[in-house]
């Protein structure tokens, strides 16, 4: 009994070691915090698209769209608004479980909305096919519950509930035109006491047709006797800030532009949050759209002039801010180290980084991490609709972390002698895609450039032989420069690297960012798989 319990404590300990570990990453390819108790935008440099946040207490926490990556629903953590930690997923699997164990690319969690009431924390999210869920949670790391169905229907799409001070609670949300055939509008509903169902059908409060076309992300707020929302419109790369504001929560809502791109580089600007520190600042939090790199997260100053906000400078001082670029860090009381979103991953943990995510819900064989300090990837079948691996589940990825950069990986492959046609390695997925690998055909262990262009259409990867592998170990690496072009190489003994096919131009994917990671794959049913022993995971500079 004795040995038990100090298993169990060992155990716990090095899961929070790990979790502290990762807490603790500082990056070697963007850093906001300068140093001299200045900022640079972004803070974020990858795709937290549709970013939300709260304070609780001396606590910021970020929720973020995953569309049909899981773990879903990403939380990060701060105590300066600057410096950005992840410490966890709301969403473990996606539902409907089934449908989403399939690859369903710009499906699944649209912009979320986070808030924190009667001690829990509260996740609305959209499933644009489905309706809005709602998670909750006593901490944010976790464990969040089973999501449920506040409403059910297509197209309603970014939630924001709000408890009012009488003590009823309501939902704010828009609709997405590809499934609801309308679009531009924002709707008010009455939920439950628990926050659970909606009650009502609820009434239109904002037309946004013929001043603000793609009116979108609504965050409500009471403040001074006001209701606000603000929302984004006009579009995700050209659009514009909006807030609303009414004395009445059904409205009518007065209408004022509060920030636009002006003549700064932030197109967009988009969707955000606003936050209040505790020492009564107020920022803004915002995602611009970085083509391939994704949504990536800006942080603007926020001041109230005469019950409206201004975010960002406005130096012709009408009211309509503009983003900055530098800036003063928040006043939250005291200064804090400098920690970044976890990267790179030596696999030496008892979990996998949080940085990760798969294509789908993952089955319980695609991964394991060895006592060794490995991550084994098992092949898995790509599925029988699939002609390229645009559409295969167990590709285990990550976010472009800034806008340029190099990964490298070791990789051992282990394919299994009587299967063909099994490989593994480094890809940068997206609309196209291209990678690196080590594949199994007949009796020889093949190195590979693969290139699939326009991989979301349907066409088929073509794949370059290099040459008959020397050994089953090897070194792959893709270095990422500005405008996210991407060349890779490898190398047998992890010193000398030898370029492999033509530059890569990265690309988009549905709703999101190109991400770049590795996998393992075979093209036929077996009862025993072959397996690749990942030894590390490095993000660095370009040297």
């Amino acid at each position: 009994m004795r040995f038990n319990r100090f298993l169990i404590f060992l155990l716990a300990f090095s899961s929070l070691a790990g979790v502290a570990q990762q807490a603790q990453y500082v990056s070697k390819v963007w850093s906001p915090d300068l140093g001299n108790g200045t900022y640079k935008n972004p803070i974020l440099h990858a795709d937290y698209s549709d970013p939300d946040a709260i304070r609780v207490n001396d606590d910021f926490y970020l929720v973020s769209s995953s569309f049909e990556d899981i773990p879903g629903l990403p939380i990060l953590h701060s105590k300066d608004l600057v410096n950005w930690s992840i410490i966890g997923y709301a969403l473990k699997r996606q539902p409907p479980v089934d449908y989403y164990s399939k690859v369903q690319h710009g499906a699944g969690v649209w912009a979320p909305s986070m808030r924190f009431h009667n001690n829990e924390f509260y996740i609305y999210y959209p499933d644009p096919d489905f309706g809005i869920y709602m998670v909750k949670a006593p901490k944010p790391e976790g464990p969040w519950s089973e999501p449920v169905l506040v409403e059910a229907g297509k197209g309603l799409i970014d939630p924001c509930p709000l408890w009012d001070d009488d003590g009823k609670v309501y939902l704010v949300h828009a609709f997405a035109g590809s499934r609801a055939g309308i679009k531009s509008v924002l709707a008010v509903k009455r939920m439950n006491p628990a926050g659970t169902k909606v009650t009502e059908a609820g009434r239109l409060v904002i037309d946004g047709h013929e001043k603000d076309p793609t009116l979108e992300g609504p965050k409500f707020y009471k403040r001074n006797g006001f209701y606000y929302i603000f929302a984004p419109a006009g579009g995700v790369s050209t659009g514009w800030q909006v807030v609303f504001r009414s004395k009445n929560i059904y409205g009518p809502y007065e209408r004022k532009v509060v920030m636009e791109q002006g003549k700064t580089s932030v197109n967009g600007p988009h969707q955000g949050a606003w936050v209040t520190t505790q020492t009564g600042e107020d920022w803004f939090l915002h995602f611009q759209d970085k083509e391939a790199y994704g949504r990536i997260v800006h942080l603007q100053p926020m001041a109230w002039k005469d019950n409206w906000p201004v975010i960002g400078s406005d130096p012709d001082h009408d009211g309509i801010g503009n983003p900055v670029m530098t800036y003063k860090k928040p006043n939250v009381g005291k200064a804090y180290p400098v920690v970044n979103p976890a990267e790179s991953d030596e696999f030496n943990g008892p979990q996998l980084g949080l940085q990760w995510q798969w294509m789908a819900n993952p089955k319980a064989t695609w991964s394991f991490l060895t006592a060794e300090g490995k991550l084994r990837l098992y092949t898995d079948k790509i599925p029988d609709s699939a002609v390229n691996l645009w559409q295969s589940p167990n590709m285990l990825l990550q976010k472009f972390p800034a806008e340029s950069f190099t990964v490298t990986t070791k990789v051992t492959f282990h394919p299994n002698a009587k299967n063909v046609n099994e490989s593994t390695g480094l890809t940068v997925m997206g609309f196209s895609y291209a990678g690196l690998s080590l594949k199994k055909n007949a009796d020889k262990m093949q190195l590979v450039f693969t290139l699939c262009n326009d991989a979301r259409k349907g066409k088929k990867p073509e794949d370059k032989i290099i040459e008959t592998a020397k050994q089953n170990a090897v070194y792959f690496r893709v270095k990422v420069i500005d405008a996210a072009k991407c060349k890779f190489s490898y190398s047998y003994d992890g010193i000398d690297f030898t370029d492999a096919g033509d530059e890569f131009q990265a690309e988009v994917g549905q709703w999101i960012g190109a991400k770049v990671g590795i996998y393992s794959v075979r093209e036929s049913q077996t009862n025993d798989s072959g397996y690749a022993d990942y030894d590390w995971f490095r993000v660095e500079p370009v040297k």
